[in-house]
């Protein structure tokens, strides 16, 4: 299999996304992780269609292909990150979060986008947040052995809070994935840690509450496995196969939520990327490296270069060849 490989604009946004492109494609990449946000593409902005139809040429001209990612910090709220959530108590503020994700939607065909990203959002205190570790797990109740309690909670209350967020999670996303249906464009959410949906048994959990609807799929982000996920990152990439949509990666340490750069981390990578060769996945796998735009260009070739490497060191990746 070739491995695919992009960069996400959220580590270039100290570039005009015409530069950040032209960046990425003069250093070899395939495609981009594109964050719909108010420096590169703004969902918002009056203008977005033309301006859509423009990033589509330069796409096309550049040979790039793309994925459309909604993790921009403050696109509908100054003052909340991520806010307003698929989870706020709010209908109105789900709503917006909801019509951001359906523009997204259609931004992404208009790009001819290979899947778009989204995530739950961290549930609102009172309605099943997940443990206080640092990280969280995010899931609904879960036994501890022996007690007959659960981890969200040791009373009934916290349980029927829970199933409150689940419920708003999913009538939220209703629409987003009837917009992917009809765009036959998947969704692919992320299991991202502190989030109500946290880890890959989260996932399976709203698959189950949807009915396990055709456009709903995953985002595997490879440093959250290494974060908090109980399997190894080759296990989790094996386990997720069937519904794997989208593949974000970087280096990370267990137990910490921390984007690192390549080797900065724990990750053994040539066995994840031969794991994700078997898989057959022929997505993009983005570079996700949000909190080092200071450094983008630098760290966009020094990735580039070290994923090269380990997957010269697999048994069944090739990659694409240097410029």
């Amino acid at each position: 299999m070739t491995l695919r490989l992009g960069y996400g604009t959220n580590g270039l946004t100290d570039l005009r996304l015409d530069d950040a492109l032209g960046l990425l494609a003069d250093l070899g990449y395939d495609g981009v992780g594109l964050t719909l946000d108010h420096m590169h593409l703004d969902p918002l902005a009056p203008d977005v269609a033309a301006r859509t139809r423009h990033v589509a040429r330069r796409l096309g001209a550049l040979g790039l292909g793309v994925t459309v990612e909604t993790g921009a910090r403050y696109v509908l709220d100054p003052r909340r990150k991520h806010g307003p959530s698929l989870l706020d108590p709010d209908p109105e503020a789900r709503a917006a979060r909801t019509a951001l994700l359906v523009r997204a939607v259609d931004i992404a065909a208009e790009l001819g986008a290979h899947a778009v990203h989204c995530f739950s959002g961290i549930a609102p205190p009172g309605t099943g947040a997940g443990p206080d570790t640092g990280v969280g797990t995010g899931a609904g109740p879960r036994a501890d052995a022996g007690t007959g309690t659960t981890a969200a909670g040791t009373t009934a209350a916290a349980a029927t809070a829970t199933a409150t967020a689940w419920h708003r999670l999913t009538d939220a996303l209703g629409p987003v994935l009837d917009a992917a249906t009809r765009a036959g464009i998947p969704l692919a959410i992320e299991p991202e840690p502190g989030h109500l949906l946290a880890t890959l048994a989260d996932f399976h959990h709203l698959r189950t509450l949807l009915g396990d609807p055709d456009a709903l799929g995953l985002t595997l982000d490879i440093g959250h496995c290494q974060c908090l996920e109980p399997a190894p990152p080759t296990t989790c990439v094996e386990e997720a196969a069937p519904w794997l949509r989208h593949v974000q990666i970087e280096d990370m340490r267990r137990g910490v939520h921390e984007h690192l750069p390549f080797g900065d981390g724990e990750i053994d990578f040539p066995p994840v990327l031969d794991a994700l060769a078997a898989t057959g996945y022929d997505g993009l796998t983005v570079v996700e490296l949000p909190r080092h735009s200071h450094a983008g260009p630098d760290l966009a070739r020094s990735s580039l270069g070290f994923l090269r490497d380990a997957a010269a060191r697999t048994t069944r990746n090739e990659v694409t060849a240097p410029c």
